[in-house]
């Protein structure tokens, strides 16, 4: 069963998640904290499985919060749950290493679901940030030609990365294992100089690799 840690400034709203997370099947919320400051401090004694954050916290914000957890435990999932929704927020989050980003209003049932989604290898965003995302890249002109030397191979499972494939719609698509698709994932992450699939995903749009 994986175990969820939420990052929450606010009282109540931290006590709803801690309730609704903790009273499904699916979860354990194993950890609630108020600042990203006391997050990072404790984490590592218990390392969840997904990290659910907001993105508006005092002192160190969100951002700068997901894009440490990431360099200190690269293979962690971070959502995102936020009320902010305009593009340079989205864009900094998702580029930080975020796998996702829901937004509050959020209903609590979609929650739940956006969080069995991202333990599965998949990135959660909310309707609303999904326009603002595919907005974002319309209006980026990147270079015309990046090359970071990947193989014809590792080429294919980017562009199945971004048309939204998990591992393991990957690997059956391309009839091999779950773990052969992480191997080439990891040489991915290498050849890029990124940390997740969903920093993978916006730095092959920006570059046109695929």
């Amino acid at each position: 069963m994986p175990n969820v840690v939420i990052v929450e400034d606010h009282h109540d709203f931290r006590e709803f998640l801690v309730a609704l997370i903790g009273g499904t099947p699916e979860f354990n919320c194993v950890a609630s904290y108020r600042s990203m400051e006391e997050c990072l401090a404790k984490i590592g004694g218990n390392l969840p499985d997904l990290v659910l954050t907001d993105i508006g916290l005092p002192n160190m914000d969100g951002i700068e919060g997901i894009r440490r957890l990431k360099e200190r435990y690269p293979t962690l999932v971070i959502l995102t749950l936020t009320v902010f929704e305009d593009d340079d927020r989205i864009f900094d989050a998702l580029c930080a290493g975020a796998s996702g980003y829901l937004l509050k209003r959020t209903p609590a049932a979609r929650l739940v679901e956006a969080l069995n989604e991202a333990v599965r290898g998949g990135a959660p965003i909310s309707p609303e940030v999904a326009r603002r995302v595919i907005s974002i890249f319309r209006d980026i002109q990147p270079p015309r030609r990046a090359d970071y030397n990947l193989t014809p191979h590792e080429t294919r499972i980017l562009k199945m990365l971004v048309e939204g494939h998990t591992y393991k719609t990957a690997a059956a698509a391309l009839s091999v294992t779950p773990s052969a698709i992480n191997f080439h994932l990891q040489n991915i992450y290498e050849k890029l100089h990124v940390h997740s699939k969903s920093e993978a995903v916006a730095k092959a749009i920006r570059n046109r690799l695929v």
